[in-house]
């Protein structure tokens, strides 16, 4: 686990039940009543609260982050005004092409993403392009993934956030260095994007859809880790928010089509 200085308040009785109870339905894979929780996280830093102590209790190595509600559309969705992050373990990072299986999941949907694998320690204080100095770039396919029934598109977004995110899975394509990609920080927010289900085209998206730039998601979570007395390191990964709004994951074969050189990510997703 991550042995860095948590500069997070101790948990409330409510916010430690919470976190034991999402534990326990990550580990035996059964859905959670949203009504037996509205309103019980109060604000987003109790929100932080319980998924920290639910990392803790996932007993494994932070592999990275996911960064969620990047574009003005999904914040609307679920009444926020900036994004949100969640910690994911290192075994829910995958390389493409994957396989998993759809019975493992509860309610997952399936996103496109730029990741970014952090290759020297990053720090607030980094530009956007000492961001692209430090990080190798790659395609990405999120599947996120909930405890709570009936979550998309109305759960609280304090949920959200004591829900690690609701992280499921991020495929991660070919990994390249940034500055080799992209010649500069604008190129980074033109990156297009083919989503397909069993072949067929489902749905196009562009980077600029994340914050105007990844790399802006990018900072913003180095910014934000800090605040709760944690830091990205090299070896970790973030996925920076989805091109495009999520579809539902089904059963078949997925795939996401990147230009810029990045090539394409691909999952089978199976009964």
């Amino acid at each position: 686990m991550e042995k860095q200085q948590n500069k997070l308040a101790a948990l409330t009785e409510t916010e430690e039940t919470l976190a034991n109870t999402l534990y326990q339905a990550y580990t035996t894979n059964k859905p959670l009543d949203v009504a037996d929780w509205s309103n019980k996280v109060p604000d987003e830093e109790s929100a932080y609260r319980v998924q920290n102590r639910l990392m803790e209790l996932k007993n494994e190595a932070v592999g990275g982050y996911k960064i969620s509600l990047t574009s003005e559309e999904t914040q609307k969705m679920f009444d926020s005004d900036s994004p949100l992050y969640g910690a994911q373990v290192e075994s829910r990072f995958l390389h493409s092409p994957a396989s998993f299986a759809l019975s493992d999941m509860l309610e997952p949907l399936v996103e496109v993403e730029l990741a970014f694998r952090v290759d020297k320690d990053l720090s607030p204080e980094d530009d956007l392009e000492q961001l692209m100095q430090k990080t190798s770039v790659a395609g990405a396919l999120e599947v996120p993934d909930c405890r709570f029934k009936d979550w998309f598109p109305s759960l609280e977004k304090n949920l959200v956030v004591s829900d690690a995110a609701v992280g499921g899975l991020i495929v991660v394509g070919d990994l390249f260095p940034t500055t080799v990609v992209f010649e500069s920080v604008k190129a980074v927010s033109e990156v297009h994007c083919n989503l397909k289900f069993n072949d067929q085209s489902l749905k196009k998206g562009t980077s600029s859809e994340v914050l105007g730039n990844p790399l802006k998601s990018l900072q913003w979570l180095v910014v934000k880790l800090q605040q709760h007395g944690k830091k990205l390191t090299a070896g970790q990964y973030v996925s920076t928010g989805t091109f495009v709004l999520p579809p539902k994951l089904q059963e078949g074969t997925w795939s996401a089509h990147f230009d810029n050189g990045l090539g394409d990510v691909e999952l089978n997703v199976t009964k």
